[in-house]
């Protein structure tokens, strides 16, 4: 995608993660430039209090929804109906809504509509519906896969400590172990794997790992090579024993193929 597609960030207050609002951030901008931040919520409340501290750090601009009626969330209906002033507006590439919510699921199929990039990201709890209705969906869970390298700065930085260096050991040891070792996919993402190679080979029963990373994603978008321990596709494929990865050098960038065994 160009640097100048831009992406509407809509962000549900009632339904997303303060800790992880820069996590969020980074992941939309490997689609497009966030530009458009917006988080909706009643900023009276005490819920919404954890985000008062972090919304300016992030450039995000505070969206007030009073609720009325007891029991019932109001931000889902100023979010949707902000976000199809900003499509009508078309002043804006594609949307990411963040949210765990199935009530917006009406919304991505309607952004879609138009032809528009529309992707979510909430936690695995999100119901099906959702996740279906976006180009790509990303699970919360997966942004934070960092503890382990944390930790191991953290023992660094703590020089002439035997204890340390004791433990820092077992870590690094265990972390080896997980890259190593050969991963079996869940029935159901085994089946979405197959179904996008079998349309991604070329005459040569070849895959290149880009296409195939597109297929997939159309037909699950919440397939995440990050939900196996690893950051991108080449990765968990070179940890599949029925896979075989194959380096396919064009100038100084490598495009690398996939193939059965």
């Amino acid at each position: 995608m160009e640097n100048k597609f831009n992406i509407s960030v809509l962000i549900d207050g009632d339904n997303a993660q303060p800790k992880l609002i820069k996590e969020i951030i980074e992941e939309v901008s490997k689609y497009g430039k966030a530009t458009i931040r917006r988080i909706y919520g009643d900023w009276t409340s005490q819920q919404m209090n954890s985000w008062k501290a972090i919304i300016n750090q992030h450039s995000i601009t505070p969206i007030q929804k009073f609720s009325y009626t007891t029991g019932k969330n109001s931000t889902d209906g100023a979010l949707i109906i902000d976000a199809m002033d900003i499509l009508h507006g078309k002043n804006t590439e594609g949307f990411c809504i963040v949210s765990s919510d199935s009530d917006y699921t009406g919304l991505a199929k309607r952004i879609r509509e138009e032809g528009l990039f529309v992707m979510g990201i909430g936690e695995k709890k999100t119901p099906t519906a959702f996740v279906k209705s976006c180009e790509v969906f990303t699970y919360t869970e997966n942004l934070k896969n960092e503890e382990n390298e944390e930790a191991v700065e953290t023992f660094e930085s703590e020089e002439n400590n035997t204890k340390t260096s004791k433990v820092k050991k077992q870590i690094t040891n265990k972390k080896t172990k997980i890259t190593t070792k050969k991963t079996i996919l869940l029935k159901e993402d085994w089946k979405t794997v197959m179904k996008a190679f079998d349309i991604s080979i070329n005459e040569e029963d070849k895959a290149h790992i880009s296409t195939l990373g597109l297929n997939i994603r159309k037909i699950d978008p919440s397939f995440d090579p990050r939900s196996y321990g690893f950051k991108s596709l080449t990765k968990l494929f070179e940890n599949i024993d029925k896979f075989e990865v194959i380096k396919n050098e064009v100038g100084d960038l490598n495009h690398p193929l996939l193939r059965m065994k």
